[in-house]
């Protein structure tokens, strides 16, 4: 069997006959007068159409090429037409604000950037430019970047020949949610996106890997490292159907879904969360009734998310795949919960803070003190390094700060939380949001979980004082009584503070963006120290 190649992923699969067929939510926006299925053939024509116009558009290999549209999977095409040149894609969400989003760009200094009409209006709008030597209107007049090329204007012309790199040079570079603040710019290379990522998700193991009667659907940011992950060994195990969802709107979902009901699912726990109203119908019409395998990374989920949707499924024994990682890193932990691991309601240690044990041969966990970095016994709370070949090769514009956070051989993932006595890892908050004495991930766990018209609960440090809980319901008010008696048996809180769900800051990944909320509630952030002596020579054993 050939080796997978991100340059030629679709010609090899054409080339074994791959039966996969994508269905789209939408027309994809670099080909949107095209809304029918499509085959691996149809993908590889694409994938060198497209690899012509940025070679055209005047990127070569080695140039950074920024790629930057509203969600859909064609960014993901995009990328592969950039790496098939030997260029290094660089894929950035369009929900950035704009002054954000100039900021990632001047780190890129990229050789062309790529972007639809709408970003070209909000950051005219902005009055904020977009550096890049060059540019490439995807849609629109370009009133709003006068400079830029459209896409038409460089169709047509002959694909170069598909370029060879080395293992260890830059592959793609990709970006973090940016909760905490700026996202990070973080290289890959094929050694560890491809060889150490996409190549051990792409074999078939047993329940996790696509089937080849399978329909694999996708609602995910598109823009972020691990879309690029996700096609690349989906497609490679060839299962009959694969569904990309751009938009996650329960109205533009639900009838997709309808029509290309999935067997597995991967999606944003946020929109998991969008969704639960989908899943709580009945069985005659439930679009998830034939899901055997959930997925979710990026964030944390919380039971009753996890509970209803295993309940939707008609299967015997349907599973959810809950995934802890980073982009520098790829999976670090994973878990498959079940009906029965989420069937206690109200617990006061929720089983989705169990994010298991680190994927086995692949990743080493160790908790450390934050202040010494020594190695804690198991049960005490601590920060979490890791240690994998996956690791990326650096931030783009921020060497000093990934050199802080590489600490010998291992890691440090900035998370805080503790290895159990079963060698399972519970990851209890970000360092920059911890509390002392409490996990603020667990307590918005089991608030969720407690009061039923709670939609979201977001635990926020203030400068003094108790947490305070940020909460969304569905009715747009909390209920006293009822909130007194679920959060009887929890630290001490604050009065709650009731949102509507559309105000939460969020990043492209729908991660509430703490830090902003924070500063726009409670007046800004508390100072967290963090010392970092030198790592102790046991550091890298």
């Amino acid at each position: 069997m050939k080796r997978l190649d991100i340059a030629t992923l679709f010609d090899t699969l054409a080339e074994r006959h791959s039966p996969t067929v994508l269905h789209l939510s939408r027309p994809l926006d670099i080909a949107p007068d095209d809304a029918g299925p499509r085959n691996v053939l149809d993908l590889a024509a694409l994938v060198e159409d497209w690899s012509a116009r940025l070679a055209a558009a005047g990127a070569g290999p080695g140039d950074r090429v920024a790629l930057v549209k509203r969600n859909h999977w064609d960014i993901v095409l995009l990328a592969m037409s950039a790496v098939r040149i030997g260029a290094v894609p660089a894929p950035v969400s369009a929900q950035l604000p704009p002054a954000t989003l100039a900021t990632l760009l001047a780190r890129l200094d990229a050789a062309l950037l790529v972007l639809d009409g709408a970003t070209a209006q909000r950051a005219a709008a902005a009055r904020i430019g977009l550096p890049a030597r060059r540019r490439l209107l995807l849609d629109g007049t370009g009133e709003n970047l006068p400079d830029a090329v459209p896409a038409a204007d460089v169709r047509g012309h002959p694909a170069p020949a598909p370029r060879r790199r080395g293992a260890d040079e830059p592959l793609i570079i990709v970006h973090t949610s940016g909760t905490t603040g700026t996202p990070k710019l973080v290289v890959h290379s094929t050694a560890t996106i491809v060889r150490r990522l996409i190549g051990f998700e792409a074999r078939r193991w047993p329940v996790l890997s696509s089937r080849p009667g399978d329909t694999v659907a996708a609602a995910t940011s598109f823009a972020h490292g691990r879309a690029f992950a996700w096609t690349a060994s989906v497609f490679w195990l060839r299962p009959a159907a694969v569904a990309a969802i751009a938009d996650h709107s329960p109205q533009a979902a639900e009838p997709f879904l309808r029509a290309h009901p999935p067997t597995t699912l991967e999606a944003l726990p946020a929109t998991y969360v969008r969704w639960r109203h989908l899943a709580a119908a009945p069985a005659a019409e439930n679009v998830f009734a034939r899901v055997r395998l959930y997925i979710s990374t990026f964030d944390a989920v919380h039971p009753p998310a996890v509970r209803t949707f295993l309940a939707a499924s008609e299967r015997r024994r349907p599973v959810w795949l809950q995934g802890w990682g980073q982009s520098e890193t790829g999976p670090l932990a994973f878990r498959l919960l079940t009906r029965k691991s989420v069937a206690a309601v109200g617990e006061r240690r929720p089983t989705t803070r169990d994010l298991g044990r680190p994927v086995p041969g692949r990743t080493r966990l160790r908790v450390a003190d934050p202040a010494t970095l020594r190695p804690l016994r198991r049960g005490r709370p601590g920060l979490v390094l890791a240690r994998t070949k996956a690791l990326g090769l650096g931030y783009v514009g921020e060497s000093e700060r990934w050199s802080a956070k590489q600490l010998g051989r291992w890691w440090n993932t900035e998370d805080v939380g503790m290895r159990t006595r079963g060698g399972s890892v519970h990851v209890l908050d970000r360092e920059v949001d911890a509390v002392a004495g409490m996990s603020c991930v667990e307590v918005e766990d089991v608030v969720d979980d407690r009061v039923g018209e709670v939609v979201e609960c977001v635990v926020l440090r203030p400068r003094e004082g108790p947490p305070v809980p940020v909460v969304v319901t569905e009715s747009g008010s909390l209920d006293p009584a009822a909130w007194r008696r679920a959060t009887a048996d929890l630290p001490e809180l604050a009065e709650p503070l009731v949102m509507a769900a559309d105000d939460l800051p969020r990043t492209g990944t729908g991660k509430v963006r703490r830090l902003e909320l924070r500063s726009r509630l409670l007046g800004g952030a508390h100072p967290v120290a963090r010392p970092r002596p030198a790592p102790p020579t046991s550091a890298g054993r």
